[in-house]
């Protein structure tokens, strides 16, 4: 990903749950009490980058004298127990972006960050069985609509409209990306044979 993209960005913007193990002067503000020292124990969302850098310093020997990290993070909700059991039961009956916008650009940080073997397997799962029903949802774009109609008469160039909107809805932002290249490749497709049969 470039440094400007937007959608990097936005996701290492993410909060993530962290706790102090070590007493940090003057990061009070952290916990609403800008004065005092954030003591060992506190409970503190962070972006994702800033959970990152001190994730890569505790590894890095960025450790006190007792050989305490500075910072333990757990997963997000977004990829809490809840999720990831759902995510086993059916992949598709999950709304992603109602989790995080950035679902998949998340999860990929935090497994980086963490020692979650079981997440990269659902994770895969949920991603491949996603992306095989975001393929049939967009080569249905461009069909025949209701009334006989294509549904670019009907003025929709993604084929949204009930369920079709609240399919959408639920995708995460690399999602949409892909029903875009999918609806745009079969759009293509479609007219590449219609200008064959008529020549």
């Amino acid at each position: 990903m470039s440094y400007y993209d937007i959608d990097s960005i936005l996701t290492d913007a993410e909060k993530i749950p962290c706790t102090f193990q070590l007493d940090v002067p003057d990061l009070g503000y952290l916990d609403n009490t800008p004065t005092q020292t954030l003591k060992t124990g506190s409970r503190v969302a962070l972006p994702l980058w800033l959970a990152e850098m001190l994730a890569i310093a505790s590894s890095s020997g960025g450790l006190d004298e007792q050989g305490k990290s500075f910072v333990t993070f757990d997963l997000p909700p977004a990829l809490g127990n809840d999720v990831v059991q759902a995510l086993k039961a059916d992949p598709r009956a999950v709304p992603l972006r109602d989790q995080s916008a950035h679902f998949y650009g998340l999860a990929t940080h935090m497994m980086d960050l963490s020692e979650e073997q079981e997440l990269a397997t659902v994770l895969r799962k949920t991603y491949v069985t996603r992306a095989t029903e975001i393929a049939l949802h967009a080569r249905k774009v461009g069909g025949v609509g209701h009334h006989g109609k294509s549904s670019a008469d009907e003025g929709s160039n993604l084929g949204v409209g009930g369920a079709g909107e609240e399919f959408l809805r639920g995708l995460d932002e690399r999602e949409r990306r892909l029903f875009r290249k999918a609806h745009d490749g079969a759009k293509a497709g479609k007219e590449w044979m219609e200008n064959v049969k008529k020549h």
